[in-house]
């Protein structure tokens, strides 16, 4: 036990030191966008469900979700990326700004910002529609104006680090964010940059990069194995051997066959690959990613790639990966290659050429989207801070595991990773009641651990079953609840000289007792503008049965980036009902005469209220 408690000490200590290091983040950014429905019923003209619509996320995706995890790692993160002039892209700044990213994006009027919309019933993903498409070049005003911004962001870390050389992520998956210009840029100016992480789709066009680590999928790792053809293979008795077909389409997918090496490469075979075949580059072949063991249990397939495991009995992704990561290292020039396996995890290999395996635990696919960004980041982080590659590849799988809990685009938060390590997380616990004073600090907080935050107000007179259906509701729509609770004297304005029933103090701490609850706040005004202001949430939430267009404060929450949400009230349960209850109560003509006199003091606070 004592070991272990050591080992998440030293694990933390890396965690602590990466803290505020200088990450810049290339590639293509991209929305996420996640639609949740209830659908009870299928519609008349097919077989299909009709879809109700009950809320809407969006999130950064692709290398927009590798920075927003750098950030709420606790490094310093900024994001160079084209994005689209239209409502995707603005919602996309919403999302970099509340995670605290430094954008240094770049608009491209004409050119979309690519789009991945899930539509979802019960968690379960009905389907996927993408938008943005990697024939949407940049023209060349577009990548001068790409180039002047990798540049000035460059500068601008190095001179925020003071003078010290910044990290560099390069997340390339074909949308058309990195073409070759802005490859060779990179590849010419690597010197500028202490640490380079790559996650590419197709590593082939990265040639001359170095990178210090490479992070491909399976997929990704076998089929440039397969364009790389004769590459001299190792010779022993339980090697695994990769055979590169010679009909290998110069546009099409490639194809390996996987069998036990049978003592070294045929003379043929070394004769027939004389001919360099550098195959497709550019835009990768739709599905790769997926690799999946055929129903025979004989051979792993997935599109663009054919792994035949006939030849060795018990043969895994994860032993092939092992046996060729010397090969994928003198092929992307890396210094260390992690080979993502998505629920089975990681197999990571480096200089010394010792294989490390790491493990994940199976989830739904809708819990794992973004989880290799997680596993980018952290692993980027810790061979930035230089921790040994064994450290940086278990907080990296760490990292990844923990952010897989829930549907949704996954994020690594500092704090969750010091949790998991069972290590303090550095920040003070706060009261729940707050004054308007803390909040601007305490949403300070919230934003650079990239957390969501959701803002309701009302008088909460009388708490009752109603507002804690509505709060747990709303708490739900985010990573936390702030609720403003209006003053004694805002209250009287609002409701008359017979109100409040309860006084603030107890109001608040009723409210800040509750679970669903995060920080309860107590403003003057009659209107709660002044702090919509200064929390900036991103999910307003009313309630009551009207729709959001007709909120008062709607157009003050939409201006700042926010979404607006009304929840539906329970029936027969409200402030003015109880109360209304209590009054009839009180005013009943013929008392029995068993009955006890009522107080003095409580009659006549009934009354008056």
């Amino acid at each position: 036990m004592a070991g272990a408690a050591a080992e998440q000490r030293r694990l933390a200590t890396v965690v602590e030191s990466w803290l505020g290091r200088p990450v810049l983040i290339v590639g293509d950014a991209m929305l996420d966008e996640w639609r949740f429905a209830d659908s009870d019923r299928l519609c008349r003209e097919a077989p299909a469900p009709v879809l109700t619509l009950r809320r809407r996320i969006s999130a950064a995706g692709g290398a927009a979700n590798t920075a927003v995890n750098v950030a709420a790692l606790g490094g310093k993160a900024v994001l160079v990326a084209p994005v689209g002039a239209d409502v995707a892209g603005d919602e996309l700044h919403d999302c970099l700004d509340r995670a605290g990213v430094w954008d240094r994006t770049v608009n491209q009027p004409g050119r979309p910002t690519p789009v991945k919309r899930r539509m979802l019933a019960g968690n379960q993903i009905l389907l996927r529609e993408d938008s943005g498409d990697p024939d949407d070049a940049l023209d060349p005003e577009g990548v001068s104006r790409l180039l002047t911004a990798l540049a000035c962001a460059t500068e601008e870390l190095r001179a925020a680090a003071g003078g010290e050389a910044p990290t560099l992520v390069v997340c390339d998956y074909g949308l058309g964010a990195l073409p070759a210009p802005v490859r060779a840029w990179l590849v010419e100016q690597r010197e500028r940059y202490a640490t380079v992480a790559l996650d590419a789709h197709d590593l082939a066009d990265w040639r001359g990069l170095a990178p210090t680590v490479v992070t491909p999928s399976f997929a990704e790792a076998t089929r440039l194995l397969a364009r790389a053809g004769g590459t001299t293979r190792p010779t022993g008795g339980t090697d695994l051997h990769l055979e590169h077909p010679d009909n290998d389409p110069a546009d099409g997918p490639s194809e390996m066959t996987v069998g036990a090496a049978p003592g070294g490469v045929r003379a043929d075979d070394a004769a027939d690959r004389t001919t360099d075949r550098t195959g497709p580059v550019g835009e990768p072949i739709r599905g790769e990613g997926r690799v999946a063991l055929t129903g025979d249990g004989l051979s792993v397939t997935g599109t663009g790639v054919t792994v035949n495991t006939r030849a060795g009995e018990g043969v895994d992704r994860a032993v092939l990966a092992e046996s060729r990561l010397a090969e994928l290292r003198a092929h992307t020039g890396a210094d260390v290659v992690a080979v993502t396996l998505d629920t089975e995890g990681a197999v990571v290999g480096g200089a010394d050429g010792a294989p490390r395996r790491s493990h994940s635990t199976p989830v739904p696919a809708s819990h794992a989207v973004g989880a290799g960004d997680a596993y980018l980041a952290a692993m980027t982080l810790a061979l930035a801070a230089d921790a040994p590659l064994p450290t940086a590849a278990q907080l990296a799988q760490l990292a990844a595991t923990i952010t897989v809990s829930d549907t949704g685009t996954c994020v690594c938060r500092r704090e969750d990773l010091l949790t998991a390590l069972d290590q303090p997380t550095g920040s003070t616990e706060r009261s729940a009641l707050v004054g308007t004073d803390e909040l601007d600090a305490i949403v300070a907080e919230y934003r650079e651990a990239g957390r969501s935050v959701v803002f309701t107000n009302g008088c909460f007179d009388v708490l009752h079953r109603g507002h804690v259906r509505y709060l747990e509701q709303a708490r739900a729509l985010g990573d936390l609840l702030i609720v403003a609770v209006n003053s004694d004297g805002s209250v009287r304005r609002l409701k008359g000289p017979d109100r409040p029933v309860n006084p603030v103090e107890d109001r608040g701490a009723l409210l800040a007792a509750l679970a669903c609850v995060d920080h309860v706040v107590v403003f003057e005004e009659d209107s709660p503008a002044a702090l919509i202001e200064a929390v900036r949430p991103d999910v307003y939430v009313k309630g009551g049965d009207y729709p959001p267009e007709l909120v008062p404060e709607g157009p003050l929450v939409r201006r700042l980036g926010g979404q607006v949400r009304t929840l539906g009230y329970v029936p027969d349960r409200s402030t003015s009902a109880i109360i209304e209850r209590i009054r009839t109560h009180s005013q009943d003509p013929a008392p029995r005469a068993s009955d006890h006199t009522p107080d003095e003091s409580l009659r006549t606070r009934t009354q008056a209220s």
